[in-house]
């Protein structure tokens, strides 16, 4: 018996690699979703990482930086904000 394929339709997800959280301490979006300021996921709503373990919409926590009140620190824990790079393991600081 032989099977020729003649249409094939596939369909695909994704998900952020990150560990339990699933919203953004900030805005409370979910991190497969979008900031309040993008219209799409993906890489124009990255995700950024701390030391201290916790992940943010990069928008959310640039514009938390930003804010005075804030002195740089991580809006969950209050340790200053520092962040990791997935890709290599470098990592700094937001100012």
């Amino acid at each position: 018996m032989k099977v020729t394929i003649q249409k094939w339709n596939t369909v695909a997800t994704w998900r952020w690699d990150i560990p339990e959280e699933d919203v953004c301490g900030i805005c409370q979006v979910h991190f497969d979703g979008t900031c309040p300021t993008c219209k799409y996921p993906g890489d124009d709503c990255q995700l950024l990482s701390g030391k201290c373990g916790h992940n943010f919409h990069m928008h959310c926590i640039m514009e938390w930086i930003k804010q005075e009140s804030s002195r740089g620190q991580c809006p969950m824990c209050r340790q200053p904000f520092e962040w990791t790079d997935q890709n290599n393991e470098s990592a700094g600081q937001i100012e």
